[in-house]
């Protein structure tokens, strides 16, 4: 019998997508996660066919998370189900190991075709991630946060979100200083000296 794990920190979306996969693979079993931690325990309890996470969890490194599924759980597949930027995560978790990233937005139809693909020991690839695969280095160049780190990537999805440097010190159980370095690091990065200037050049990407 298929065991599916879903890791996401919203209970509708995690029954949404049970609904899902207990409709198309009978029968099946599906169990839950709401963080890392809770993610790690169902993960050393049984092995699973398919993992479905998010990637914007409280308390939760999703690259780490993402980094000990691979190491750890080597035969599990991943697929990432994100309201995230495709253009910005997408690559970075498919090399980090996932199998496939595919918007909450997308369409019931193209989900099911992800779920399903991945299922067939392959990779799923949507037409958005194929244009900007397509581009090749070309992302790089034009786009200025490729060249942020995982946690800074991370930090800056935080800081988009309205989280202060204390409530990011929290969630990623770092130091305040610790985070208020990395702010000022990607701030170097990409050329901005506030917020403002961040959420507008996020906006500009399309982040």
């Amino acid at each position: 019998m298929r065991k599916f794990l879903l890791i996401d920190d919203h209970v509708v979306v995690r029954s949404g997508v049970k609904t899902l996969l207990l409709e198309i693979f009978k029968p099946c079993e599906v169990f839950e996660a709401s963080d890392g931690v809770s993610a790690v325990e169902q993960l050393k309890q049984r092995p699973y066919e398919l993992v479905i996470m998010d990637i914007q969890m409280p308390s939760t490194d999703a690259f780490g998370l993402m980094e000990y599924m691979r190491i750890s759980y080597p035969d599990t597949k991943v697929l990432i189900f994100s309201m995230s930027a495709e253009n910005i995560y997408a690559k970075r978790f498919l090399k980090a190991g996932a199998k496939g990233f595919i918007s909450k937005d997308s369409p019931l139809e193209e989900i099911k075709k992800a779920i399903t693909v991945i299922l067939n020991n392959k990779r799923y690839i949507s037409e958005t991630m194929i244009d900007i695969l397509a581009e090749g280095s070309s992302v790089n160049a034009k786009n200025p946060f490729q060249s942020l780190s995982a946690r800074e990537l991370e930090i800056t999805s935080l800081l988009l979100s309205g989280h202060t440097l204390s409530d990011i010190a929290r969630s990623l159980h770092i130091q305040v200083s610790t985070a208020g370095t990395h702010k000022s690091r990607l701030f170097d990065k990409l050329g901005v000296i506030n917020v403002l200037e961040l959420k507008e050049l996020a906006d500009f990407y399309k982040l």
